[in-house]
């Protein structure tokens, strides 16, 4: 059958949903999980660490593209995945009926390669996978193996499996799982193992944003009282609004760069909650009597911290808002000064305005006035020659009957001027 072309990600999309396939576990089995944070420059080195231990090993080394990666080296097995911030490894070896963490997973690899792995430590668990003819030793036989902690557990995948773990962080700088067989397929015990890791890892995650809020707070509370300070000054006429609006808008950066350097945290701190909540629910626990389940105990430790942890991203989205609200008002308040002293200024221009007119008006009788004098005088020495000449003329009368006359052009020339200085200036505004 011919089909149209295909769509340029359709086998990528398609592979996906069977990306990052679970390891197949056979009871007693042992693990080891490792979760580092790695910068992106780290990201060539972290491949080039996996492939030195593939040739160490004789086998098959991921490809350039992989981001997961499962290679079976003889005396364990390796998972390597890769995720947008971390990386995790975990180490598989086959375990006995004895005591689940006496010989952990992590001691059928090579020490060094563990200990030169790219990037920080975010998450390092030992489990320890037994099968369903082991002995389930009795809670305080439980709580033996972890070192006497308080341990939280439940029935896992509706009865098929029993967990048990303590969320902390042993002497040897890891934490520890135990997961009892009583009827898990091989898939089913490594999407059981697999979703405890993510759990912890996702925790973890979770959580790194909650330092940050606590650094974040008092810097929040004085940026949210400074602003309480300048936002009552609002309500009193003052003579320094544009140093107060300067204020504001120091006070609006200080609020903005707190939240570029948190909002990435906190919105991931969200994502990754969500995710340990469905890594919980797929666990489909079951009670133990006398133990807390791990759902249990992530609402009443995780769940207030992820509360503050939004308090905390609230509070400063709602200062940036107030701070803008503030702004905005103050500004108003300084364009309306602005805008009364506008007024004031255009009424004082008017004024000065209608004096010169006044005055321009003055110098022109005056002009007029100048010019049909000099202008009459010239007249009557002009007559004054003809009558020297022998012409009956009275300089008298002629000058006289010129001062009308002069009067008049030299009135209409003083208009046409200023007639053609105003249109010259309108058009170059214009």
């Amino acid at each position: 059958m011919r089909l149209p072309e295909n769509h340029a990600a359709r086998f990528v999309l398609t592979n996906e949903v069977h990306a990052r396939p679970y390891e197949a576990l056979e009871p007693p089995e042992r693990a080891f999980y490792l979760a580092v944070m790695v910068e992106p420059d780290e990201r060539a080195r972290e491949r080039a660490h996996v492939l030195a231990l593939c040739e160490r090993y004789g086998v098959d080394a991921p490809s350039a593209e992989a981001i997961h990666f499962s290679v079976d080296c003889g005396p364990f097995r390796l998972r390597w995945e890769r995720h947008s911030e971390f990386t995790t490894y975990t180490v598989f070896a086959c375990g006995d009926a004895g005591e689940p963490f006496a010989l952990p997973a992590s001691a059928s690899a090579p020490s060094e390669w563990l200990g030169a792995i790219p990037g920080r430590t975010l998450v390092a668990a030992h489990a320890a996978l037994m099968s369903r003819d082991w002995p389930l030793p009795p809670p305080a036989g439980i709580a033996a193996l972890f070192a006497g902690n308080t341990v939280v557990g439940a029935e896992i995948g509706d009865g098929a499996g029993v967990a048990f773990t303590d969320f902390r962080v042993h002497a040897d700088g890891t934490s520890r799982f135990l997961v009892v067989d009583r009827g898990l397929s091989r898939r089913q015990a490594g999407r059981m193992l697999q979703r405890l890791f993510e759990i912890e890892t996702y925790r973890v995650l979770a959580l790194l944003a909650l330092p940050i809020s606590r650094d974040a707070g008092p810097e929040l509370a004085a940026l949210e009282r400074r602003l309480a300070e300048l936002t009552a000054t609002l309500a009193e006429p003052v003579d320094s609004d544009e140093k107060l609006l300067d204020e504001l808008t120091r006070l609006a950066a200080r609020g903005e760069r707190l939240i570029a350097s948190s909002r990435y945290r906190f919105g991931a701190a969200r994502a990754y909650y969500d995710i340990v909540e469905r890594r919980i629910a797929e666990l489909r626990e079951r009670r133990l009597p006398g133990t807390q389940t791990i759902e249990e105990f992530m609402k009443r430790r995780l769940a207030p911290a992820l509360a503050t942890i939004e308090s905390v991203g609230r509070r400063e989205l709602e200062l940036s808002e107030r701070v803008a609200r503030a702004s905005r008002l103050l500004s108003t308040r300084v364009d309306v000064a602005r805008e009364r002293q506008n007024q004031q200024l255009l009424a004082s221009m008017d004024r000065r305005a209608k004096l010169q007119l006044r005055l321009q008006e003055t110098v022109e009788g005056l002009s007029v006035a100048a010019i049909t004098y000099y202008v009459v005088g010239l007249v009557g020495y002009g007559a004054k020659a003809l009558k020297a000449w022998g012409i009956a003329l009275d300089p008298d009368i002629a000058m006289g009957a010129a001062i009308p006359v002069v009067a008049v052009i030299a009135a209409l020339g003083v208009r046409h001027v200023r007639r053609a200085v105003v249109k010259a200036e309108r058009s170059d505004a214009l």
